[in-house]
């Protein structure tokens, strides 16, 4: 049995939704030391689409992740590009916990001069500029443009891939042709299904940001990587039990 990295999905997951959700990590993209547990929430549902909602998403990701040391996880990867969690859950644990945000902006910065972040809907933006001001990566920004359409977190783009894949390849054009950007970043990681149509046809690189996290938390296992306790400190009282009461 391998090493494994729970990677926690903040909707609660049907048979169908996690083969959706579960194919963003092709099984070849997986080293072979490595196990690989996709969770969702256990109730709780959100689009991300207000700041009440963002503090929800918070509250999904943190649950599923307190105890994934406990339960003899290698690390966890946090799959929403808002990095719901990301923070608390670093100061919980000592195990890698990685958020796609964080790491396909910055990784972004590694290829081109500039980034911009290809989205869903209009409100999903003020996460970005949230995580962008708190990252430092404000300046390394080209535009965030989005199709204006409303997210399925069910379905993802299964089945509306002829209508919105050309309008996510038009917006695309526009940040590299009128905006100046050198890499793209899809918005959110139930984006996946484009990526691969985009790759082919935009002239820039465009990064996966699910992916992108997963294999993360596989270098950093590697080579014996986690976050600094200096900058995100143990909570000097746990209270795991006040907070998600045992069900």
């Amino acid at each position: 049995m391998g090493k494994k990295i729970k990677v926690i999905f903040p909707v609660p997951m049907s048979e169908h939704t996690r083969e959706l959700i579960e194919s963003q990590i092709p099984a070849e993209y997986i080293r072979p030391e490595f196990d690989v547990e996709f969770v969702g929430s256990k109730k709780l549902m959100s689009l991300a689409n207000s700041y009440y909602d963002a503090y929800i998403m918070d509250t999904i990701v943190i649950d599923a992740g307190l105890r994934a040391e406990e339960e003899g996880c290698a690390a966890v990867c946090i799959n929403t590009v808002s990095d719901s969690g990301l923070y608390a859950l670093r100061s919980r644990l000592n195990i890698p916990v990685i958020g796609p945000g964080q790491s396909s902006f910055h990784i972004a910065s590694t290829l081109g001069r500039k980034f911009s972040i290809l989205t869903m809907w209009q409100p999903w933006v003020p996460l970005y500029g949230k995580t962008l001001k708190e990252y430092g990566l404000e300046d390394k920004v080209a535009s965030i443009r989005h199709i204006d359409t409303r997210p399925d977190v069910q379905e993802l783009l299964a089945g509306k891939e002829e209508v919105v894949f050309d309008k996510l390849k038009t917006q695309g054009l526009k940040a590299i042709e009128e905006d100046g950007a050198d890499v793209i970043v899809l918005g959110s990681t139930t984006m996946h299904q484009s990526h691969k149509f985009l790759r082919e046809n935009l002239p820039v690189p465009v990064i996966n940001p699910g992916v992108i996290a997963y294999k993360l938390c596989e270098i950093f296992l590697e080579l014996g990587l986690t976050h600094s306790k200096h900058a995100f400190p143990a909570p000097e009282t746990i209270q795991d039990d006040q907070l998600f009461p045992p069900t």
